[in-house]
This record gives structure tokens, sequence and C-alpha cells, in this order.
């Protein structure tokens, strides 16, 4: 397929192959930069000893993300229900026992990707063209020339000429990293640092059985505790039920600590509340979502979501040529996994538009 323009997509996440895709669908293939050594950005699933998939990173879905569930349907991705069926627990003190709850059936209720969310990522990944996917590459400037086209500069040397570029990482994170010349206007420049990156700080594990003894004794897997390491967890049994384990996020605090102590506690709370078969994982792996691929320097975060959807993120730069993508920017549920795929379809369907009338800009 032919290209009909020189376009780069920084960041190799949910949002820039997403945009990659819908372009190329319209015979406008683009080339996508990614720092990091693997595609995906905040989505991440890794297999466990059994080969369960066991996600780090963004899960859940719902039938409110409908360009998300549009997407996944049309490549061939299968979604099914979190479970949540049986008693839940909740902790309020170390040294009481646990309150028991049930959680009603759902009108809306949460879904997982058959496989694991990477599966979107893998699928969308071979749709494109492979020689136009790079990884390690880190974006250090972007630089306007005379004739107008834009040139973006890798760590390292490498050296992309684009036409366009959109900025598919979060905002905070290309204002940290990246120089633009000329310079970006002012008010952008004092808004960008101040994007909430979601996920950035947040520390995740999951963990694999043998066995759902969980499920045996009644238990949905759900927990919400105050007293413990981990503060929110589900069950986290694979779409063909054959593989189990659970999910969930850990304290602030945890990251205090290194990952065997981390695993020590999380043992230890899961013991207490389903007894001595939790003390026997096949697998536990956590992540601490603070790394320069994610988040730089000292941001001052006030709220969540701050700045998410800001206006200024909406407008074209470097006469029409740089666009900022990725689901910070989305003026829909910016951080999740809908807000990526709802700001790449936004772009896309701008530059489509500039493609086909090539003398306008859309500002």
């Amino acid at each position: 397929m032919n290209s009909t323009g020189n376009i780069v997509i920084i960041g190799g996440g949910l949002s820039g192959l997403t945009l990659a895709y819908l372009l190329f669908q319209k015979g406008i293939e683009a080339t996508v930069l990614e720092a990091s050594s693997r595609l995906g950005g905040r989505i991440q699933t890794i297999k466990g000893t059994q080969g369960t998939p066991l996600e780090l990173g963004a899960t859940w879905l719902s039938d409110l993300h409908t360009n998300l569930l549009e997407l996944t349907n049309e490549l061939g991705l299968t979604k099914y229900p979190q479970y949540s069926g049986g008693i839940s627990l909740f902790q309020t003190k170390s040294f009481e026992p646990p309150q028991k709850f049930f959680v009603p059936e759902a009108e809306n209720p949460s879904y997982r990707i058959a496989g694991g969310t990477q599966m979107l990522i893998d699928r969308l990944a071979e749709e494109l063209n492979k020689d136009h996917i790079h990884l390690n590459k880190k974006v250090s400037a972007i630089k306007q020339m005379d004739n107008d086209s834009l040139i973006v500069e890798v760590t390292g040397g490498t050296i992309f000429r684009a036409d366009q570029v959109m900025i598919c990482i979060p905002p905070q994170l290309a204002a940290a990293h990246i120089t633009f010349t000329p310079e970006l206007p002012e008010t952008v420049t004092q808004i960008l640092p101040a994007v909430q990156t979601w996920m950035a700080g947040a520390l995740k594990f999951t963990i694999e059985y043998s066995e759902p003894f969980w499920r045996k004794e009644g238990y949905s897997g759900m927990l919400y505790s105050h007293a413990g390491m981990i503060v929110e967890m589900y069950d986290h049994t694979n779409f063909e039920e054959d593989k189990f384990g659970f999910i969930g996020f850990l304290n602030s605090g945890a990251a205090g600590y290194n990952y065997e102590v981390r695993k020590e506690f999380v043992l230890r709370q899961l013991v207490d509340l389903f007894g001595k078969e939790a003390a026997m994982p096949l697998d536990y792996q956590d992540k601490f979502w603070n790394d320069e691929l994610l988040i730089a320097g000292n941001p001052t975060i006030q709220r969540p979501h701050q700045f998410n959807g800001h206006p200024l993120l909406q407008e074209v730069y470097m006469n029409g040529k740089l666009y900022f993508c990725g689901t910070e920017t989305s003026l829909v549920y910016g951080g999740y996994m809908e807000g990526a795929v709802t700001s790449a379809k936004r772009i896309a369907e701008r530059v489509i538009q500039t493609k086909l009338v090539p003398n306008e800009t859309i500002g």
C-alpha cells in the first residue's frame, strides 16, 4: 500500500497504534516511533507459569466504551465479563474480620479481553507494516524547517523527516523529554507539564494459582481493604476458565519495599483472608508505573485527570503539522483505553480530511 503522506507517530501505545491503523486503512502509511523495547504503553500482559494472561496494565472496558468496543470487534477480539459472583470482602481494620458483601449484577458490567489486553496491541501491530514500527527510539526534539517540514530527532542521532507529527505519549512526558523548535506557545508549555498521566504512580500486582480455591469456597475474589498491602483486588481467571489468579492494586506505601517484601505482605494478607492455599502461588508479579517512559520530573498534580482533554490539546501547532493525541487529550474517558481510541479516531479524521482537501488547514 502506497503512502500519501509522510507522517511520524510518537508512541506505540494504544492511541499511537490505533491512529496508525486508522490511517493505514485509508492508504496513509505512518512511521511509529516507540521509546521502549515493546509496544503497548500502559497495556502490558505477561504470561504466568501455566500461561495465564496476567495484566500489569490496563485491563477493563465496558459497554459505555463504544469506540473501543468497535475496534475490538473489528479486530476479531472477544470480550467477557469480569467475574463477581459470590462473597466479596471489605477490610476496615487489620485486627478485625473482613466484612462480607454481595455485589449485584451490574447493568453495565466490566469486561476483559480474552487472551489478555495485549491481544489488542498485537492485532493492531499485525495490521501495520512492521518496517514502519521502530522500537527503542526515544524522541528528543521536533524542529520545523524553512519548507514547513518537520525534523524528528531521536536520542542517538537518528533523524526522521515528516510532513506531520502526532504526539501519542502523555503530554507531561512530551514536555519533559522533547525540545520544540520553534517553541510552542507559552500557554501550551505551561499546560503540558501539569496534565495528569493516568496510572502514573500506580502499583499493580497479579498472582497465578493452579486452582480457584476462593470460588470453591463461595468467594468472588473481590476485595477492598484499608488494612493491608492490597487495597483492591479481583478474580483474574481467564476466558476459558482453566487458568486462575487475582489482579489488583497495592497501597502507595508498597513502593517503599522491594519486590520480595511486597510479595511476602501480599501472600500474608491473602492467607489471612482465604486460608493456607493462598500461600502457594505459581507466580507473583507486580509493576510500579513510575519509570521514565511514563512520567518525568516532579509534576504538580492536584487532582485526578487534571487538564485531561484541555482545549489546547485539541489544537494543531507548527503551521498545522503537529498534533497531540493520546488518552490524556481525549474529551471523554481521559486516561482510559476508550480515551486512547477516541483521541486516535479524532486525529485520524482530521488528517484524512486534510489529505482530501490539501490546501485547507483544519484547526
